[in-house]
This record gives C-alpha cells, structure tokens and sequence, in this order.
C-alpha cells in the first residue's frame, strides 16, 4: 500500500473515531499528523508542525478574546439593537444584510476569512438574541464573502486572474466574478428558505427595544419558541410584548464607546493598512482588558479554546498530507484521466474537498496547471473549467475544518458547540456532494470560453 494511500485512510479512521467516541478530532488529528508523519513519510518535528495553521491559531484566539469582551461589556447588545432599528425591526433582512456587507468588503478587497472574522460574531450575537437559527446566519455570512470574492479588484480574483495568465489561458475577469456571484446568491436563497428564514420573513417587524434572553425583568416567564431547522439555539425567548431594555442596557457607556472604537479599528487596520487580524484583535483586547479590567476579567475563558484544537490539528495533518505529497498524488492521477469532462468534474471534486480542509486559493493554484493539458486540446472550454474550479474551492469554505467556517463555529455564542460543529460539517459535506457537479454542469459542459 502507498504512503500516501496510507495517509487518506489514517484519516478517514479520525473522522470514524471522533464521530462515535465524542474525542476531540484535532487531539486525534495531532496524534496522527505524528504517526503519519513519522512512520509513514519520515518527517522530523519541523516537517509535521510545517503545516500547523499559526496564522489561524492568532486570528481564531484574538477575534473571539476581542469579541469575548464586546459580549462582556454590552457592545454586541447595542450592536444588535443599532441593527434592528437600521431594518426598522424586520429581522428577516439581518441575514442579507450581513451577506451583502461580508460580499461588499471582499469586492473592495479584503481577504475572505478577515471580512468574516469581522462580521460573523456581530451576526452570531444577532442570531442568538432573536432565535435565528446559527446555521443559516453563519451560511449566509460565510456564502456573502465567497460572493465577492472574485471581483476584478479582490485578492483572490486577482490571484486566479494571474495564474490564468501565466498558464496562458483563456481568462474573463467578469465572467469568473459572476459566477461565483451567482452560485453564492443561489445557494444562499436556499439556505434562507431551508433554515427558517420564511418564518423570520411571516413574523414581520418585531419591537427593537425587546430584551434578549437573560435581561428579562424579574418574574417574566420565558415563552418557548421552536428553533428554526438546522438551529443550536438553546435559550428560550421573550414574547414580543416584552418590556423595553434598561438605559444602561441600551445607552453608549465609556466601555462601549472604547470597544466600538476597537472594532472600527480593526476593520481599517485590516481592510486599509493590511495589519493581520488576528494580532490585531489581541492588541486590542488587551488595551480594553487594561483599560477596564472587570467587563474583560472571564474573557479568556470564553475564547473558543477546543474549537483552536480542533482546526489546528486537522490543518497540521492535512499540512503533513501535503508534505508527503498526497495532495498532488491525487490530483495527477486525475489529470492523467483520458476523458475530459470526466477530469473536468473530478478536479472539481478534488479542489472541493480538499479546500474543505485547506486553502482555498493554494488549491486553485495547483489545480488550474493540472487541468492546461485538456484545456490546451480544446474540448473543454477554459474559462468556464476555471469558474468552476474557482466556485467549487471557494464554496465549501463553510465547513467548520476551513478558516471561514472555523470562525463561524468559534464566534457563535451560547451554543451546543459539538451540536454546531456536526451541523456545519454536514452541511459542509451536502455542498461538497452537490456544488462541484453543479458547477461543472453549468459551466463546463456547455464549453465557455
């Protein structure tokens, strides 16, 4: 059996274990890049920690410790309120919104994972306040930020555009932008009526000045409400009839006007100076943390530590696959496919499930060379074979094991975490199945370009 057979099967058996023994699959993931890497490819320790995902690690601990304190404080309460007021209390048009803010930062050009490290914990909060469900809010989200993410002036329609050109490809910068558009919109349409979003559109505007759970009046009794499908909501919520918030529930406190001025901060510092988010977030927190020590005393406690395990040890061992070159075994011995339209959609699949775990530009970038021999034959069509792949690697970026979805499930407060993770790893799973075949049918088999 080759090592690199070897390796795909090592992991398949992490996922079987930590599905039926409730383990941590980034202990697990550990354990094995150690195995794997030592045994199997000879890898000393710098070769296995090469892949550890440190830039993640920072992004993941200083957002959540930034955002752990905005909770603390009541700077994501007024957050919320501010939004609902700005939809005039129809909180069915949150989800779009959020959608098209993460898609209008990446089409001026932030990366991806910074624009959702920004807006996903606003929205989560917002989602958890209101009963939305956590699934459709961190779809749409992360779906918003695909969306734009391949504008003639964004970072990664600016990478696949050069590597297009330097393959000497047929390339269409407009073409490569809609399609990832489109897809986005439609599936986040889906998402939307799947997960409870037609409710949230049937109950109309609701009182923007009702309490969240947890700041109800003494003696109000909680009123159950379903959660929408696909939710980990786990609170009750207040009827709409409830009593209106407190002055100091609702009212800009020094600490508030401190953190809203970090939050702001952080968006130019990322989206204007290009400062890593993750450093910043931290350098942040800690001012806050000095400034005013007792809203920020539990925050430590509440970063998303075992979410931090778990996407560290899968990126170390998926880091430790591409060392050992399992990655690039895979995709050769697709290319080598006779048939075309066959390698067509199984590059496709390939840059799918890959990007699933890895980066999604990093796998773009190899799988577009593979696929210059047929596209240099002819029978397929160059520009449509590059927004598929394009769609298929970046789409599936929801899953909790990518940067995006990772920030997705770290953000979410008040959750069943593990119930969360299963849910975007199935839904991460449903896209994988379905989006790639949709792309290639869409865009390749009518031969574009």
């Amino acid at each position: 059996m080759s090592p690199e057979l070897i390796s795909i099967l090592v992991l398949v058996v992490v996922f079987v274990i930590a599905t039926t023994r409730s383990v941590n699959m980034g202990a697990l993931a550990f354990a094995a890049a150690f195995g794997v890497g030592g045994l199997v490819a000879d890898l000393d320790a710098d070769g296995i920690f090469a892949g550890f995902p440190g830039d993640l690690f920072v992004v993941l601990v200083g957002v959540t410790y930034l955002f752990a304190i905005a909770r603390a404080n009541g700077t994501t309460d007024w957050l919320v309120h501010a939004a609902v007021r700005l939809v005039r209390g129809r909180v069915a048009l949150i989800p779009w919104v959020m959608f098209a803010l993460t898609g209008a930062l990446t089409a001026i050009g932030a990366v991806s994972p910074a624009a959702v490290a920004i807006v996903a914990p606003i929205a989560l909060s917002f989602a958890t306040r209101y009963g939305i469900s956590p699934l459709l809010m961190g779809a749409m989200v992360v779906h918003g930020a695909q969306a734009g993410g391949f504008s003639p002036i964004s970072i990664y329609g600016s990478i696949v555009n050069g590597i297009v050109e330097r393959e000497n490809l047929p390339g269409n910068e407009l073409v490569l932008f809609l399609a990832s558009l489109a897809a986005n919109l439609v599936i986040a349409a889906v998402v939307f009526v799947l997960f409870g979003g037609l409710k949230l559109w049937a109950q109309g505007a609701v009182d923007e000045t009702a309490p969240a759970a947890g700041n109800r009046p003494a003696g109000a009794a909680p009123v159950p409400q379903r959660a929408a499908p696909g939710s980990a909501q786990l609170r009750t919520h207040p009827a709409p009839a409830s009593p209106t918030l407190s002055p100091e529930q609702t009212n800009l406190t020094p600490s508030r006007i401190a953190t809203l001025t970090s939050l702001l901060a952080l968006v130019v510092a990322v989206l204007v100076f290009d400062l890593d988010a993750g450093l910043t977030a931290i350098t942040l927190a800690v001012i806050l943390s000095t400034a005013w020590p007792d809203d920020s005393r539990k925050a430590v406690g509440e970063i998303a530590w075992p979410t931090v395990l778990l996407i560290c040890g899968v990126l170390t061992y998926v880091g430790v696959l591409d060392e050992m070159g399992t990655i690039t075994w895979a995709g050769e011995g697709v290319g080598g496919i006779g048939i075309p339209l066959l390698a067509a959609v199984l590059l496709c699949y390939i840059g799918a499930l890959v990007s699933a775990f890895a980066s999604s530009v990093g796998i773009m970038g190899a799988l577009i060379p593979l696929a210059v021999p047929f596209l240099e034959r002819g029978e397929i069509g160059a520009i449509g074979m590059v927004a598929a792949l394009a769609v298929s690697a970046t789409v599936v970026d929801v899953s909790p094991f990518s940067t995006n979805g990772a920030l997705v499930l770290a953000a979410a407060p008040d959750v069943d975490r593990e119930r969360f993770f299963r849910q975007l790893m199935v839904y991460g799973g449903i896209v994988v199945a379905v989006v790639p075949a949709a792309a290639w049918l869409v865009m390749v088999v009518p031969g574009w370009g």
